[in-house]
C-alpha cells in the first residue's frame, strides 16, 4: 500500500529519519499562526489512502488542536488508514483523581486520540496504575514501545567502565531495572518525597558509590529538580563521574543549566522530543512496528 509520512515542522529531523528507515516519502505539514492565536493547518497534496502523522506531544495544548485539524482534514481528503506516531505521549501521568474535582486527563486525551486515529505508536509512555495502553485508547491499535534496549546499547558502547545505574525515585524502577538487566549492570533507586513542582527531597540507596561512575536514568525530565538533587547528594557522597540519560527531554527553561550546575557531566536523551541533547535515535525501533500497520 502506498503510504506517506507527514510531520509538523518542529519534528522534521526525527520524522525524516523514520521515513528514511521505512523507505517512505515524507512531507511537512505547514502551519500559520494568526495574531489571535488560531492556527491554519495546510496538508500536503495529494494524500494517499494511508498516512502517518508524526508529532511529539510535549507542550501539548496547542499541538492537540493542530493535530485535530490535521487528522480531520486528512479524513476529509479520503485517507482510510490514519496512523499517529507520538514518540512522547502527553497527559499520561494524571491517571486518577488525586483530590476531589480533579479531572482524569489520561482517560480524556486517550479517548480524543483514539477517535482520530486507527493506530498509534508511542515510546515509553508514563504509565503507572494503568499499564495497558489499549485501555487508554479504546478502539485504536495502540503500541507502547520501550527505548530500554537502545539505551542499554548506548551505555555499553559509550562507557569505558561499568557504571552504576540509579533511578531518582520509585517510579523510575521500571526503566532503570530494564536497562540494567539488558546491559548486565548494577542498579538502585532513590526515595523521593515531593512537596511541589520545584521542592523535592531525595535519599540515596544504601550502596557504596565512592569512585563509581553513576548514570542517572529517568523517563521524563521537566524542571530537572529531582535529578539535580540526586546529583548533589551523589557529589556529597564522593561521586565525581555523574551522567544522566533521559528518554523524554521536556526541559523547562533553565532545566538543562540546573542539571549541569548540579554536577552532572553529560545529559543524554532520546529523540522522542527533539533537543540538542538527543544522542539515542528511535527510528529503527518505531519503523519495525509501523511496518505492520501499512
Amino acid at each position: 500500500m502506498d503510504c506517506l509520512l507527514i510531520y509538523f515542522p518542529e519534528c522534521r529531523e526525527p520524522a525524516k529519519r523514520l521515513a528514511a528507515q521505512m523507505g517512505l516519502n515524507s512531507a511537512q505539514i505547514r502551519l500559520h499562526n494568526f495574531p489571535d492565536g488560531e492556527s491554519l493547518v495546510t496538508l500536503p497534496e495529494p494524500l494517499p489512502s494511508c498516512v502517518i502523522i508524526y508529532r511529539s506531544l510535549n507542550q501539548p495544548n496547542g499541538k492537540l488542536v493542530e493535530l485535530l485539524l490535521a487528522a480531520r482534514g486528512a479524513r476529509d481528503k479520503g485517507v482510510a488508514n490514519l496512523i499517529m506516531v507520538a514518540p512522547y505521549l502527553a497527559y499520561m501521568r494524571q491517571d486518577r483523581s488525586f483530590s476531589p474535582g480533579q479531572v482524569v486527563s489520561q482517560k480524556i486525551i486517550g479517548l480524543f486520540l483514539s477517535e482520530l486515529f486507527d493506530s498509534l505508536v508511542t515510546v515509553d509512555a508514563h504509565l503507572h496504575r494503568v499499564k495497558d495502553l489499549g485501555q487508554i485508547l479504546p478502539g485504536c491499535t495502540a503500541v507502547n514501545l520501550t527505548s530500554s534496549g537502545l539505551t542499554s546499547r548506548y551505555i555499553l558502547e559509550s562507557c569505558s567502565q561499568r557504571p552504576f545505574l540509579l533511578g531518582p525515585d520509585e517510579e523510575s524502577i521500571q526503566w532503570v531495572s530494564g536497562i540494567a538487566e539488558m546491559a548486565g549492570l548494577e542498579y538502585g533507586v532513590c526515595n523521593k518525597v515531593r512537596y511541589g513542582d520545584t521542592h523535592v527531597e531525595v535519599s540515596l540507596p544504601v550502596v557504596d558509590l565512592a569512585d563509581r561512575h553513576v548514570i542517572l536514568i529517568d523517563d521524563i525530565a521537566s524542571t530537572g529538580y529531582t535529578l539535580a538533587n540526586v546529583a548533589v547528594s551523589l557529589r556529597e557522597r564522593g561521586v565525581d563521574q555523574i551522567d544522566c540519560i533521559v528518554t523524554h527531554a521536556l526541559f523547562a527553561r533553565g532545566a538543562l543549566k540546573l542539571l549541569k550546575t548540579s554536577g552532572i557531566r553529560r545529559v543524554i536523551t532520546t529523540d522522542t522530543v527533539p533537543h540538542s541533547t538527543n544522542r539515542i535515535f528511535t527510528a529503527q525501533l518505531v519503523a519495525k512496528v509501523l511496518k505492520e500497520f501499512i
